[in-house]
C-alpha cells in the first residue's frame, strides 16, 4: 500500500470527514460556513477536514468573489470507491477460507470424536 493509499484510508476513516463527504455529495458545491451548520464540529474543524480531503483529492475547492466553495471530485471518489471495493473483495476471500478452514477442523474433530 503506497503513502498515498494510506493517507486516502486515514481520511475516509474518520467520522466526521464522512459525513462532510455525505453532505458534499447530496448538496454539491457549498462552503465551510455552510457545512459547518450540519455538522457538530466548528468551522476550525470543518477546515481542517476539508484541507485533509484536498490533499487526498477527495474535494475540491475554488473561490468566487469571498467564498471558497467546495464540491466533490467525481472521479476520485469513484477511485476510493474501487479500491474499498477491491479490498473488501479480499477481506470476503480471506474470511471464506477461513471459514472453510474452521469447517474442515470441526469435521474432522467431530469424525474424531465418534471414533472414540
Amino acid at each position: 500500500m503506497t503513502d498515498v493509499d494510506e493517507e486516502l484510508w486515514s481520511a475516509v476513516g474518520d467520522v466526521s470527514r464522512l459525513r462532510i463527504l455525505d453532505l458534499l455529495v447530496e448538496n454539491g458545491e457549498v462552503t465551510a460556513s455552510w457545512l459547518s451548520g450540519q455538522v457538530p464540529i466548528s468551522r476550525q474543524a470543518v477546515v481542517k477536514h476539508l484541507a485533509t480531503l484536498e490533499h487526498v483529492r477527495l474535494i475540491s475547492r475554488r473561490k468566487q468573489g469571498r467564498e471558497v466553495l467546495c464540491r466533490i471530485d467525481d472521479a476520485r471518489l469513484e477511485q476510493a470507491a474501487q479500491a474499498m471495493a477491491a479490498r473488501a473483495a479480499g477481506w470476503n476471500r480471506r474470511l471464506r477460507a477461513i471459514k472453510r478452514l474452521a469447517e474442515a477442523i470441526h469435521a474432522d474433530e467431530q469424525r474424531a470424536s465418534e471414533r472414540s
